[in-house]
C-alpha cells in the first residue's frame, strides 16, 4: 500500500499545483484502495480532474508567457498561491493584485506586503470596495509603498487598461502572469488574451 501512494504522490505532484491539491488526492487514492476500487478507475478519475474555478486557473497564452487567476484575497491564500509556483518551470513570475476591501487592506497591510514579495514583479491595481466605502485613508498605493519598504520593488496601476498595456510591453516567453483577488481582477487575463488578436 505504501508503495502504491508513493507512487501516485508523484504523479500527483506533476499534475497539480498546490500541496493540498495532492493531500485531498492521496486521501481520496487511499479511500478508493480501502473499498478495493480498481487502479485504472482511481487514473481515470484523477486525469479529469482539472482543479477549482479560479484556484491558479489557467486562462490561455500571450507572447509564450502563461497566465493564470486566482481567488486569493487573503496574505495565508497568497502565500499558498506563490508556493504554488514551486512545482512550475517559469522565467519570471508577475502578479497583479487587487487588494479586497478597504478594512482588509489596513487591517492586513503589512501581511499584505510580506505575503506578495514571493513574485518577482509585483502590480497592485486599485481596492476593491466591494461593500465599503473608504473611511479607513488607505489605498493601493500604501501597499506599494509597504512592499517598496520591505526592500522589493512594486508599482501601483490604478486601471486596468494601463495594467493590460503595461504587462503586454514587459512581459516575456516564458513568464507566468497571475491575477489574484477577489475582484474585478480576474478581467485582467482575457483582456491581456484578446490584445492577441489586435
Amino acid at each position: 500500500m505504501f508503495i502504491r501512494i508513493m507512487f501516485f504522490m508523484s504523479i500527483l505532484n506533476f499534475l497539480f499545483l498546490g500541496k493540498h491539491n495532492v493531500l485531498n488526492s492521496l486521501a481520496c487514492i487511499s479511500l478508493c484502495d480501502k473499498y478495493l476500487i480498481d487502479k485504472k478507475y482511481i487514473k481515470s478519475a484523477l486525469s479529469m480532474f482539472t482543479g477549482a474555478n479560479r484556484r491558479f486557473e489557467f486562462k490561455g497564452t500571450f507572447n509564450g508567457a502563461r497566465i493564470y487567476d486566482d481567488y486569493g484575497h487573503h496574505p495565508t491564500e497568497i502565500v499558498a498561491t506563490s508556493n504554488s509556483l514551486k512545482n512550475k518551470k517559469y522565467n519570471k513570475s508577475w502578479v497583479v493584485f487587487q487588494p479586497h476591501t478597504y478594512s482588509r487592506t489596513k487591517a492586513l497591510l503589512d501581511d499584505f506586503a510580506s505575503a506578495l514579495l514571493n513574485f518577482d514583479n509585483i502590480i497592485v491595481i486599485d481596492i476593491y470596495a466591494a461593500r465599503e466605502n473608504n473611511i479607513f485613508n488607505i489605498s493601493s498605493k500604501d501597499l506599494v509603498d509597504k512592499i517598496i519598504q520591505m526592500g522589493k520593488n512594486a508599482i501601483y496601476i490604478p486601471d486596468f487598461e494601463s495594467c493590460v498595456s503595461y504587462l503586454k510591453n514587459n512581459v516575456q516567453k516564458d513568464d507566468i502572469v497571475l491575477t489574484l483577488g477577489a475582484g474585478s481582477v480576474t478581467e485582467i487575463g482575457p483582456m491581456l488574451l484578446d490584445t492577441k488578436k489586435l
